[in-house]
C-alpha cells in the first residue's frame, strides 16, 4: 500500500489565542511537511485547492512545483483540482511542468468540489455543476493522450489541431478522481476505469464498502481489469504516544477545524469529551490516536476494501506545527513500515468479494470534499 500525507492549507484561528495564521507561514509549513514526508520515507503529497480568504492554497500546481524543488522520491498531487471550475488546458499544462520539475512525480486528483466559491469566481454556472465536470473530465483525458488535439464542447472554446505543450516526463499524467462517498462519483470512476480517491472523514468503516463495490462493479461492467480500479482512502488523522493523549490534545483543534473550514451556512460544532472518544474509537474511520489504533485501523480497512493507497490530512485546525511534525515522523517511522509489510504479503483476490449494489444511488450535489460520517 502507498501512504502518504495531504493537506488543505487551511488558516483556521487558533483555539488557545484566537490569532490567524497568515497564507505566508501556512504556505512555508506545508512545503516544510511535504519535505519532512519525504526524508521519513512516505509515497504521496497532495495539496488543496480552494478560493477563499481562509485558506491558504488556490493553485496547487506553484506549491507543488516548489515542493518538488525541496523533495528527492515523493509523489506529488493536487486534492483535490476543482476541474469544473477550471480550464483543463492549463490544469495538464501546469501539472506537466509540476512533472518536468520534480523528474515525474505528478499526478492530478480531479473533483467536482463541495465548496461553491469557484464558480462565479471563474465565471461558470452553478447549475452546470455536473455536466462541467464530465466535460472537462474528457477533456483533461484527451490532452493526456495526444500532443494535438481538435475538440469542441459546450462550456469552453473548440480546439483546432491545437499543440498542447508541455508534455510530462511520464507517458501520461496519472489522473484520479476525488470522491466525496455518492454512488453516482464512485459508478463514474469506475465505469471510466479512473482510480478513485474517497474521503472517509469518519463514521463507520463498514459504511466505505458498499461505496468501494460500487465503484469496482461499475469498473468491471465497463471491462476494466480490477487490478486497474484503484482505491486511494484519504482520511482526518493525528497520531501521539499515548493514544488517550493524543484524542484529549487534539480534541479543540478537531472542532476549531469542523466550525472554521467546513462549506459556509453550517453552524459551528461542539464536541463533547464523549462525543470526540466515539467518533475516533474503533471501528470508525477518523484516525486519531496511537500508532499503533493507527495500523489496527488501516489494516481494518485493508481488511474490507483492499484499497492501494491511504493518505492522512494531519495539519488541521491550527494544530502547532512541532505537533504536525512529530505525527509525520511517527506515521512514517513506526506505521507505515508495519502496513507496507503486511500488504505486501498479502495478495488478495477482490472479485469474488464484488456484491451487486443494493443502494438506491441517490446522490447530492455536495460530494467531492464531503465529510462522510455517520
Amino acid at each position: 500500500m502507498e501512504l502518504g500525507l495531504y493537506t488543505l492549507s487551511d488558516l483556521i484561528t487558533d483555539p488557545k489565542t484566537g490569532i490567524q495564521m497568515n497564507a505566508r507561514d501556512r504556505i512555508d509549513e506545508t512545503i516544510k511537511a511535504a519535505t519532512l514526508a519525504d526524508q521519513v520515507g512516505l509515497d504521496v503529497f497532495g495539496v488543496g485547492e480552494h478560493h477563499r480568504l481562509d485558506f491558504a492554497v488556490s493553485s496547487p500546481a506553484i506549491v507543488l512545483a516548489a515542493i518538488a524543488q525541496a523533495t528527492k522520491r515523493i509523489r506529488l498531487t493536487s486534492a483535490v483540482t476543482v476541474l469544473s471550475a477550471a480550464d483543463p488546458v492549463r490544469v495538464f499544462q501546469d501539472f506537466a511542468t509540476v512533472d518536468l520539475i520534480s523528474g515525474g512525480r505528478a499526478e492530478i486528483i480531479a473533483g467536482r468540489g463541495v465548496f461553491t466559491e469557484p464558480f462565479p469566481l471563474f465565471g461558470v454556472d452553478l447549475r452546470d455543476y455536473d455536466e462541467l465536470f464530465s466535460e472537462k473530465l474528457d477533456l483533461l483525458r484527451q490532452l493526456n493522450r495526444s500532443e494535438r488535439i481538435t475538440w469542441r464542447g459546450n462550456f469552453r472554446s473548440a480546439l483546432q489541431d491545437a499543440e498542447i505543450s508541455p508534455r510530462p516526463i511520464q507517458r501520461e499524467l496519472p489522473i484520479w478522481i476525488g470522491v466525496g462517498g455518492t454512488p453516482q462519483s464512485a459508478v463514474r470512476a469506475g465505469a471510466l476505469g479512473l482510480p478513485m480517491a474517497l474521503a472517509v472523514l469518519g463514521g463507520p468503516m463498514t459504511g466505505i464498502k458498499p461505496i468501494v463495490d460500487l465503484y469496482r462493479e461499475a469498473g468491471k461492467n465497463a471491462g476494466h481489469p480490477l487490478a486497474n480500479l484503484k482505491v486511494s482512502i484519504n482520511s482526518h488523522a493525528y497520531l501521539g504516544e499515548d493514544g488517550q493523549e493524543a484524542r484529549e490534545f487534539h480534541r479543540a483543534f478537531y472542532q476549531q477545524y469542523l466550525s472554521e473550514a467546513m462549506p459556509r451556512g453550517k453552524r459551528p460544532v461542539r464536541l463533547s469529551p464523549d462525543e470526540f472518544q466515539s467518533m475516533t474509537g474503533p471501528g470508525t474511520g477518523l484516525m486519531i490516536g496511537s500508532a499503533q489504533e493507527m495500523i489496527d485501523k488501516i489494516m481494518r480497512e485493508y481488511e474490507l476494501l483492499h484499497h492501494d493507497r491511504f493518505l492522512a490530512q494531519i495539519d488541521i485546525g491550527r494544530l502547532p506545527f512541532r505537533e504536525v511534525a512529530k505525527a509525520i515522523e511517527l506515521f512514517g517511522e513506526k506505521v507505515a513500515p508495519v502496513i507496507r509489510a503486511e500488504t505486501r504479503t498479502d495478495s488478495p483476490t477482490i472479485e469474488d468479494e464484488i456484491q451487486p449494489p443494493t443502494s438506491d444511488g441517490e446522490s447530492s450535489d455536495e460530494d467531492e470534499l464531503a465529510v462522510t460520517r455517520a
